[in-house]
């Protein structure tokens, strides 16, 4: 049995006569005729009635044409999945990052990615996440990992991945390092380091200062949470930070846990909402959620599922 033999069987079904087939098939008709013959011959049963005005199937027939057309599907898939493979595999991922990544390991990631696609080509562009939301808008980035707020507009399609949490960092040695329960505002007397005025931590810092009924007085800004750990360090003042960024590597400082923690969003993979991913963009993100481990309390963005 051939597959050509079920192409052409399941083209007469569909048409209803040997001749449509043949025409959509761009094949003499007798050459469709005699593969259907050859395919009776060796099931050992008639599949259609011929008339001469119409082709019907037997009851042999109905049975059979649903198998076939399972075999047909299945050839469809695979040649898809191939097809997909050969894009991805000469394609390009442009990914935007930032800084606070949770428990996401990135380079490990991307690590692993190229060595199960070597032809493909990454790029690596990181900021804080509405620069990278511009360079997504212009199409510069395919995919950007990084915080998925609440309020991310409808125009971005978002997938957390992992958690995130603030704590206060204190220089080493701080009468508040390694504190358990404590408020916020028992630090509302320090200078505080922390990213721009129009960064969300900065609106987040500021929120729940607020709430305590102070003003932060923030004497060091600066865009990269690792600077903000430098600055803490050297004694120069606290600083809310992501615990990922306050538990990683980097120079010592000590980590309070704050009996009311303002909330961190989680990390989630956003891409834009109506421009379809390329097949090597697709595949990378397929390839990094597994890797991740589950954000249990995430909320997706209003109408994402």
């Amino acid at each position: 049995m051939e597959l050509r033999q079920l192409a052409y069987f399941d083209a007469v079904v569909r048409y209803g006569s040997f001749t449509k087939a043949a025409q959509r098939l761009h094949v003499a008709q007798p050459a469709v005729s005699a593969q259907i013959r050859r395919l009776e011959s060796e099931l050992g049963t008639t599949l259609l009635e011929r008339t001469t005005r119409r082709v019907a199937l037997t009851h042999a027939g109905e049975l059979f044409v649903a198998r076939a057309r399972q075999v047909l599907d299945q050839l469809d898939a695979a040649r898809g999945d191939l097809a997909e493979l050969s894009a991805v595999l000469r394609g390009r991922v442009r990914i935007g990052a930032t800084q606070v990544l949770g428990s996401l390991d990135l380079p490990a990631s991307l690590a692993s990615f190229r060595h199960r696609y070597p032809g493909v080509s990454l790029a690596l562009r990181s900021g804080l996440i509405a620069k990278l939301l511009g360079l997504l808008d212009a199409g510069e980035v395919d995919l950007i990992l990084g915080p998925v707020h609440d309020d991310l507009p409808a125009a971005y399609h978002a997938r957390p991945l992992v958690p995130e949490s603030l704590v206060l960092v204190t220089p080493p040695g701080h009468p508040l390092a390694a504190g358990r329960d404590v408020a916020l505002a028992a630090a509302r007397d320090e200078p505080f380091a922390c990213l721009p005025a129009d960064s969300r931590l900065h609106a987040i810092l500021a929120a729940a200062a607020a709430a305590e009924g102070f003003v932060p007085r923030i004497e060091f800004e600066t865009y990269s949470p690792a600077s903000i750990r430098d600055l803490v360090s050297a004694g120069l003042g606290v600083a809310l930070l992501a615990r990922s960024a306050a538990e990683g590597p980097g120079p010592a400082i000590g980590v309070c846990e704050l009996a009311r923690p303002p909330e961190h969003p989680p990390i989630g993979l956003i891409r834009a909402r109506g421009r379809a991913l390329t097949p090597a963009a697709r595949a990378f993100a397929d390839h990094l959620a597994p890797t991740a481990v589950p954000a249990a309390s995430a909320r997706l963005p209003a109408g994402d599922n």
